[in-house]
């Protein structure tokens, strides 16, 4: 049985943790090194750091902070937004990053997830996928931190990430964003059984059910939040020991 994880998110703005619903009204959550810091104490599995403004603001993940942040922690560390290019993902790897996430680069360039696959490994390259749902019932894409939508469907596009080398997928619920009404497992379900590598979900957690539902009946690998855990509403090893008693198989430490 696989190992699932608990993966908190901070997304950032102007140098702070922050958080929204539906990806707007952000509020500040803190300092991200001391947050990341805690997070590590606490017994995540593994940290995001998201540059929430990089792609739209058209300027590069501030890198002096993801190095700060890389030697607080000991846990894996994946850092996104505002990465571009081959450059700018050696550059994020080498100030202490695990894993890259691309998102808004990858839309426009699908050939950057192949190329970083092939020149960084696989399991260096995330690609993170902010899905909406449409009046038809099916999901859109969209880019620069869920400003556009491109128009393109979330299911079709986890399933061409996954054969250009991805090897895990950042799965966002916009429409579950923030509101803490659970994951929305339909969107989940339809990318889990299409790919064979691990998704993470991301967007609509409110309590323990919710991440065993994503990690179960949505078929995830890893379940992300981020205000839950930010405002101490839920303590991760408090929602690993539910999740072992419900019979998921965690890592859990002292």
């Amino acid at each position: 049985m696989h190992t699932k994880r608990i993966i908190p998110c901070l997304d950032v703005n102007n140098g702070r943790v922050v958080k929204g619903i539906n990806f707007v009204n952000l509020r500040d959550a803190g300092d991200p090194i001391e947050v990341g810091s805690a997070y590590d104490k606490a017994g995540a599995d593994e940290l995001v750091f998201l540059d929430i403004t990089a792609s739209s603001d058209a300027r590069k993940t501030k890198l002096e902070l993801v190095r700060r942040i890389a030697e607080k922690i000991f846990i894996p560390f994946t850092v996104g937004g505002g990465i571009r290019t081959i450059d700018d993902i050696r550059e994020t790897l080498r100030e202490g990053a695990d894993k890259v996430a691309v998102n808004s680069a990858a839309i426009m360039n699908p050939k950057l997830i192949s190329d970083g696959a092939e020149k960084f490994g696989s399991q260096c390259m995330v690609v993170a996928i902010d899905a909406k749902r449409t009046s038809d019932g099916s999901y859109h894409i969209y880019k620069n931190g869920g400003r556009i939508d491109m128009g393109i469907d979330a299911v079709e596009w986890a399933v061409k990430a996954w054969q250009l080398g991805a090897g895990e997928l950042l799965v966002t619920s916009m429409d579950c964003d923030g509101t803490k009404n659970g994951y929305d497992l339909d969107l989940l379900k339809q990318i889990t059984d299409c790919v064979s590598i691990p998704v993470i979900a991301s967007g609509g957690a409110g309590n323990n059910e919710h991440f065993y539902e994503a990690l179960t009946t949505g078929g995830c690998e890893a379940a992300l939040a981020a205000s839950l855990f930010h405002y101490k509403e839920l303590e991760i090893k408090e929602l690993k020991k539910y999740l072992r008693d419900k019979g998921v198989s965690v890592r859990l430490t002292e």
